[in-house]
Parts: structure tokens; C-alpha cells; sequence
């Protein structure tokens, strides 16, 4: 029962993986829970228009890219491949349709109230949602994120020509030239579909890179395999304006460190560069809460804000704008409210590019770590030695494994392989406990796979590979 003075324990406000996985657990904590939802659909982003349904199209459209491009005929298996857009479409649908009933399900399993509209505070304990006013003895704000606008450019998704990465999904047609703007996650995931299913895809990076935030040993070889891929990188390069006429649009782009200005034409442009916090129409002003200069809430590590009985979760506070972070954070913060000991550690979280290959790491950068003033040792591994790869035809990257020089204890992994999304949930295991480049390496793995080469890595940190 939810205290006497209040409608509910808990009210989250918004359904995206931290939200909604808040809820669930608060539910399972024994607190009567609500939470606001304006979207048709339970999710947020990640389900909708974001995580899931990207993985649907690039899933489908290496099984596209293997067939056409060869692969498959050096395996032994000659095909002709036709592209039905229209059914890869259908199944991204279908995988979000699934996914999302999913959660409602789970909402109803574990009686949590869904309140299905937008959300503004009238005070810490007092909450509009559509025309209904609930109360709450304490507020989650879980609202994620949403695409950072580029000055003077305009999205408009319905028309296709100029988008954000929720129209890229939905492009009617594989374009002929795509100009992706950002060099960062969504952009090369999303490049890579359109580039797979037969587009020309230029990639205008601002800085000097791609993947900021990354390994820079990563970030170079990144760029060498999209390169290989047929991706041209134009580095180092802002854009000034997108001008549409009809289906086409023209981009004026600059040297980021000045020079001549030039233009590129393109029958699709994807403006991905970067996510912004959702907190605008929230009401925050109603209870004294003000964000920070990123436009984040402040929390402490208990994911409380500065206004009592309100906590926020996800993207909107500060950290990497990732859905396991926030789901994370989801059990952490119901976890509190309800009496108990809910923790996430920050410095483990792991972050994935869905490339081919992909792309992923947890923990310190080499940069990083000597900025924070550790002595180091690396230890790498390339695919191309790993006997997995080589049988499956994927030679492309490599493991990295960073410890203190000191005392030998896990400060980062990094990695590029086909598998990499899944191979660094045993890197982030072993430093959540602590681990050493010793215990990895005398850890035994089984053989062939591309875990491997992980141990290798770890092996070669004190120069003792055996495969290079």
C-alpha cells in the first residue's frame, strides 16, 4: 500500500530503460508504482527508435552485405541476392513490436500503473500528468535524451532528405549518396547500414577522429577499416549549412582549423551529432531544480537530486548516455527508495559500437590513464591471429588490455573484433572484481573462440603471448 498521504510510493517519469526497469524493480520491492509514459509505446528511445530497431537493420543488412559482397561465395555458397527493403523494414518493426509489449507485459505482471502522458512537477510531490494531478512520496525523473539540433540545419524526417537518426531508419529507398554529419556511434552504425545496402556514405567529423571518448590505438584502426570498407572520411571538417532543394540537399563544409569552404551534394543527410538531455517541459523550475551548464541534473551517488524525495536516473544526469547505464541506475534508485543498498559503479560501465566488426571497451582509455597519472602496461592481441577469426574470415582489429604497471590490476580494456559487443562483458566482470592482467590470462578459455584473444592480450601485458 502506497503511504496514506500519497497516491503512489513511486512515480517515474518516463519509460525508457531506466525508467521503466525503476519501475519494475520498485514494483518488486513491494512499492506501489506508476509511471508517466507520453509515447503510444513503453521503451523510450532504445526500443523505439533507437538500440533495438538499429540492430535489427544492421543485423539484416550484414546477412545482405555477406551475400552481395562475396563473402558467402568464398565460403562455398553462391547466391544472388535481391534486396526487399520493405521486408527488412517489417522485421525491424516486428522486433520493436515484440520487445515493447514486452515491458507493457511486464507492467501489468508486476502492477505497475501506467500513466500514459507527458509529466511536469507542480511541486516535489505533486505531478500533472495530462489533465490527472497524482502524488508521490518520491519522483523518479528518468526522461533519457533526445538529438542534439546542429545550428541552421533543419531535420525534417517525413521528407527524407535531410535526418536524424529516427528518419535514417526509415528511409523508403537506399540512397545514393548519404553524407553522415558526426563521426560517433549512431552515425557510423547507421552509415554502415546504408553503406552494406549500396549507398555512397561520407562520414564529416569535426575533430580530427572518429569515436571520441575512445582508445586512440582504437580510434586509428577504426578509421583504416571503415576506410577499407569504402567509407570516406572527411576528418577535421565542420559544416556550415544543409540547403534542400527538392530531394537533394547541399552541404557547405570548412577545414575545423579554417581554410576554403567547399560543397557536397547528397541525396540523404543524417545529422547524428550527439544527444542532449530531456528535461525542458518538466516542470523543473516548479520545485527549485536547476541543471548544470551540460543541461544535466545533479545527483549523488544514491541518485538523489538537490530537491528531497526527487532522484533522476539515465541520460539525464550526468555519465554516458547508454541504456545499461541507465537500466543500472533503474535497480540502484528503486533499490534506495525502498530502504536498501543500490550501487552502480561508474568507472565499469562498457560502451559498443554495432559496426562490422565491432567496436567496444570499459574502463580507462591509454590516455586517460596516463592524464590520471598511472604508470602503465599495454598488452595487445590481433584478431588475425586468433585461430576463430581466421576460420570465420573476420582479421579486422584487435584486443587491448591496460594495467596499472604497479600492481598489475585491470584499468581498461579495448577491443575491435566481430563479437566485441559480447567479449567485453568478461573484461568489465573481471574488473568489477578487481582483477589483474594475470587472473584473465591464467583464466582458461575455451578453445577456438574469439575470446581468446583476450586472454592474449592480457597475456601479452607481461610480454607473454603465445600465438604473435
Amino acid at each position: 500500500m502506497a503511504d496514506q498521504t500519497y497516491d503512489y510510493d513511486v512515480l517515474i517519469i518516463g519509460a525508457g530503460p531506466g525508467g521503466y526497469v525503476a519501475a519494475i524493480r520498485a514494483a518488486q520491492l513491494g512499492l506501489k508504482t506508476a509511471c508517466a509514459e507520453s509515447r503510444e509505446t513503453l521503451g523510450g528511445t532504445c526500443l523505439n527508435v533507437g538500440c533495438i530497431p538499429s540492430k535489427a537493420m544492421l543485423h539484416a543488412s550484414e546477412y545482405f552485405e555477406a551475400a552481395a559482397g562475396g563473402m558467402m561465395a568464398k565460403l562455398g555458397i553462391k547466391v544472388s541476392p535481391e534486396l526487399d527493403l520493405d521486408t527488412m523494414h517489417g522485421q525491424r518493426r516486428d522486433a520493436v513490436k515484440q520487445l515493447t509489449g514486452g515491458v507493457e507485459f511486464l507492467f501489468k505482471k508486476n502492477k505497475v500503473t501506467w500513466l500514459k502522458d507527458r509529466a511536469s512537477f507542480v511541486d516535489a510531490h505533486t505531478v500533472k500528468v495530462g489533465g490527472e494531478t497524482v502524488t508521490a512520496k518520491n519522483v523518479v525523473i528518468a526522461t533519457g535524451s533526445s538529438v542534439t539540433p546542429l545550428p541552421g540545419v533543419e531535420v525534417d524526417n517525413a521528407k527524407g532528405v535531410v535526418v536524424d537518426s529516427t528518419g535514417a531508419l526509415e528511409l523508403p529507398a537506399v540512397p545514393k549518396k548519404m553524407v553522415v554529419i558526426g563521426g560517433g556511434v549512431i552515425g557510423l552504425e547507421l552509415g554502415s547500414v546504408w553503406r552494406r545496402l549500396g549507398a555512397e556514405v561520407i562520414v564529416v567529423e569535426y575533430l580530427d577522429q572518429l569515436l571520441p571518448g575512445m582508445d586512440g590505438d582504437v580510434r586509428k584502426e577504426a578509421a583504416k577499416i571503415f576506410k577499407k570498407q569504402g567509407m570516406e572520411l572527411k576528418l577535421g571538417t565542420k559544416v556550415t549549412g544543409v540547403s534542400v532543394k527538392g530531394k537533394k540537399a547541399t552541404l557547405t563544409l570548412e577545414p575545423a582549423a579554417g581554410g576554403d569552404a567547399e560543397t557536397l551534394e547528397a541525396d540523404c543527410v543524417l545529422v547524428s551529432i550527439g544527444r542532449r538531455p530531456n528535461t525542458e517541459g518538466l516542470g523543473l523550475e516548479n520545485i527549485g531544480l536547476e541543471t548544470n551548464q551540460r543541461g544535466q541534473i545533479e545527483t549523488g551517488e544514491d541518485f538523489r537530486t538537490a530537491v528531497d524525495g526527487v532522484w533522476a536516473i539515465g541520460d539525464v544526469i550526468p555519465g554516458p548516455m547508454l541504456a545499461h547505464k541507465a537500466e543500472d541506475e533503474g535497480i540502484a534508485v528503486a533499490e534506495n527508495i525502498a530502504g536498501q543498498t543500490g550501487i552502480v559503479n561508474h568507472n565499469v560501465i562498457p560502451s559498443v559500437v554495432y559496426t562490422m566488426p565491432e567496436i567496444a571497451g570499459v574502463g580507462l582509455t591509454e590516455e586517460a590513464a596516463k592524464e590520471k597519472g598511472y604508470a602503465i602496461k599495454a598488452g595487445k592481441f590481433p584478431m588475425l591471429a586468433n585461430s576463430r577469426a581466421k576460420t570465420n574470415h573476420e582479421p579486422d582489429g584487435f584486443v587491448k588490455v591496460i594495467a596499472d604497471a604497479n600492481t598489475d590490476r585491470v584499468l581498461g580494456v579495448w577491443m575491435i573484433a566481430s563479437v566485441a559487443g559480447t567479449m567485453i562483458a568478461q573484461a568489465a566482470q573481471a574488473m568489477e572484481f578487481g582483477a589483474t592482467s594475470e587472473d584473465i590470462a591464467y583464466t582458461c578459455h575455451a578453445h577456438p573462440t574469439h575470446a581468446e584473444a583476450l586472454k592474449e592480450a592480457a597475456m601479452a601485458v607481461q610480454g607473454k603471448p603465445i600465438h604473435i
